[in-house]
Formats: C-alpha cells, structure tokens, sequence
C-alpha cells in the first residue's frame, strides 16, 4: 500500500495522463488567423510551425 502512495505523490501510476488530447491525432486542416487560408495539416508538423504561403502569420490547427 506504501508503495502505491509514493507512486502517486511521485507522478508514477496506472498511466493515465491528465493532458486530453495529446497525442490523439491533433488538428485536420491549419488555417491562418489573419487571412483565412487553410490547407490540410502534415502529420508530425504542428501547424503553428508552418508560415501561411500568403501572409507568412503562423497558421493554427483547427479540427473538422
């Protein structure tokens, strides 16, 4: 029992995270905040990593 409440205070346990969403396959399309453009999101690049092709503001992910 000990050793069950020092996994606990110490972050270790059943692995279930408190974070939703990560890791579950994140947005479909990236969409520019400031001129509306959209284009389908790559896998492995998060979307605010990408310039928009025609303003150059870093787009955001938005799911469908």
């Amino acid at each position: 029992m000990f050793g069950k409440l020092v996994g606990r205070l110490s972050g270790q346990g059943s692995g279930g995270s408190s974070r939703p969403g990560k890791g579950l396959g994140g947005s479909v399309v990236c969409r520019c905040p400031s001129c509306g453009h959209t284009q389908p999101h790559s896998k492995g690049t998060p979307c605010s990593a990408i310039a928009c092709p025609k303003c150059k503001t870093p787009m955001r992910g938005e799911r469908c």
